[in-house]
């Protein structure tokens, strides 16, 4: 299993790096978006966009656990399609292929004329990560990879990855939006439990380097398998009233009703359901909540194995409320990612329908759960 994790947060730092890279070439980046459409459209979003970053991080990933552990290949998936339609209007199925020169190639074809470019990216691609990361070689469980998948979000909040700003101000240490909401997520889960045991939350966009002005990123890892909890982390501090509540912007003013005077007039904002999460993981928020189906398993499986690692949790929101709503008072039930939704197709078969609660503090859920618990249509 260490070598596992190291792996995950090696992949993820190959990730942050492509995403950076992106980024910083400004004029490449707007030939970087293409629409989703059909049945990978978001519903959600009236303009959900890709981006070959999205495209190239995901099968960089897959490319780089399968390698190194060929019993997950098969079990890796992420939000993303591999295709990309390039300027001519040709699809081209993205790949990390045996050399520099062939990826470089490939992506050519996506980016012609830009071959420069298309070399950048594939040198990123198959450039290793260096960790100096010492508490990773110190993590030893018996878990095998072959009882695991994965569910990787490339970018999480691409929306925000794409619009790029840097001049939105935190309140309260959350940032409303902008470009640190954007995140490499890549989860663990076992394959026959559906629990999340193993995740990776990668910030690509944590800070400039005062002197270089580049980005500088940071990550964090968690693990919760069996009676085992490790974390990059500290444990969080005892829980203190009231409780503050980060929602999306979009959520709906029943929700909002029911919650404010729970929070003493303290909710708050942000976008990215992984984001939010990771608010709730690093302390600034005590628990996250989404009525809508509008995440995804990719959303939110590696976010959730940290917060089980810190002894919290990600629950069902409407389970967990028709549990309260005829008496059953035992644990709520937490969401796993191995059952897609029968009926549907594309991302709607891994939306986590009814909502979610992420929590640290097993007294915030209850406290949140109880104010909703009265709320028409929930």
């Amino acid at each position: 299993m260490a070598g596992l994790l190291k792996a995950l947060v090696s992949a993820s730092e190959k990730a942050a790096d492509i995403a950076r890279l992106c980024r910083h070439e400004e004029p490449l980046f707007q030939l970087l978006v293409a629409e989703k459409t059909g049945a990978d459209k978001n519903r959600r979003f009236l303009q959900d966009f890709k981006t070959l970053a999205d495209v190239l991080i995901q099968e960089v990933i897959k490319h780089d656990l399968g390698t190194e552990f060929p019993e997950l290949q098969g079990h890796i998936g992420g939000e993303e399609s591999n295709e990309f339609t390039n300027a001519q209007g040709e699809t081209v199925a993205v790949r990390v292929c045996g050399t520099v020169g062939e990826t470089a190639a490939l992506l050519g074809s996506v980016l012609a004329p830009e071959q420069a470019a298309a070399e950048l990216l594939a040198a990123a691609a198959h450039r290793d990560a260096v960790l100096g990361d010492a508490a990773l070689d110190g993590v030893a469980l018996s878990i095998l990879p072959g009882d695991l998948a994965i569910w990787i979000d490339p970018i999480d909040s691409t929306n925000e990855y794409i619009g790029g700003r840097e001049d939105v101000a935190p309140v309260d240490g959350i940032s409303p939006s902008g470009l640190c909401s954007a995140l490499v997520l890549i989860g663990a889960y076992d394959r026959r439990s559906g629990c999340p045991v193993l995740g990776v939350i990668n910030e690509p966009f944590f800070r400039r380097d005062p002197l270089t002005h580049r980005w500088q990123g940071r990550y964090h890892w968690g693990v919760a398998y069996q009676d085992t909890r490790l974390c990059s982390l500290s444990p969080p501090p005892p829980p203190r009233p009231p409780p503050r509540v980060v929602l999306s912007r979009a959520e709906g003013p029943g929700v909002r009703a029911a919650l404010d005077p729970l929070c003493g007039g303290r909710l708050r904002f942000a976008a990215g359901a992984g984001y939010k999460m990771l608010c709730v993981i690093l302390g600034l928020a005590d628990a996250y909540v989404l009525s809508e189906g509008s995440t995804f398993a990719w959303d939110a499986c590696a976010p959730h194995a940290i917060l089980r690692a810190l002894g919290g949790g990600t629950v069902a929101l409407a389970e967990a409320l028709r549990a309260r709503r005829v008496g059953d008072t035992g644990p709520p039930p937490e969401l796993l990612y191995n059952r897609p939704a029968e009926g549907v197709v594309g991302a709607e078969r891994w939306a986590n329908r009814g909502g979610l609660v992420a929590y640290v503090h097993p007294q915030h859920l209850e406290a949140v759960l109880g104010a909703l618990v009265a709320v028409p249509g929930l």
